[in-house]
Order: structure tokens, then C-alpha cells, then sequence
């Protein structure tokens, strides 16, 4: 699994932070979501998948492979 963040559609929620945050982190001038890791380890996958789920902008995506 590999994860992209789509920088103009996130909102800034922190939601996929509070899910995951050995994963995700925000930038401290805006908020906007960066990856701490692109391909997070089979522990890490549900969380992911929770995280992209509930974003609000649907700016996380996911490609399995």
C-alpha cells in the first residue's frame, strides 16, 4: 500500500492524525497533512484505511499494491 495526500483538498481536520500518527502529521503554519511514512507496514494498514475513510476532503488516497 502506498499513500498519496492531496495538498489542496485537505482541510486541515487533523482527523487521520488522531487515527494514526505514526503515519500522518500537519504542518505547524497551516495545518495541512503530511506523510511520515508513504508505505506503512501491515500493523499500520487499518488505520490508514480508517484514516482515509473519514477525511473529511477526501484528500487521502490509497493505492493497494
Amino acid at each position: 500500500m502506498r499513500i498519496e495526500i492531496d495538498e489542496p483538498k485537505c482541510v486541515a481536520s487533523g482527523q487521520c492524525v488522531m487515527i494514526a500518527p505514526e503515519v500522518f502529521d500537519q504542518r505547524e503554519a497551516d495545518g495541512i497533512a503530511v506523510l511520515l511514512q508513504n508505505r506503512p507496514g501491515v500493523e499500520l494498514r487499518d488505520a490508514v484505511r480508517e484514516s482515509a475513510a473519514v477525511c473529511p476532503a477526501a484528500a487521502i488516497r490509497l493505492v493497494e499494491g
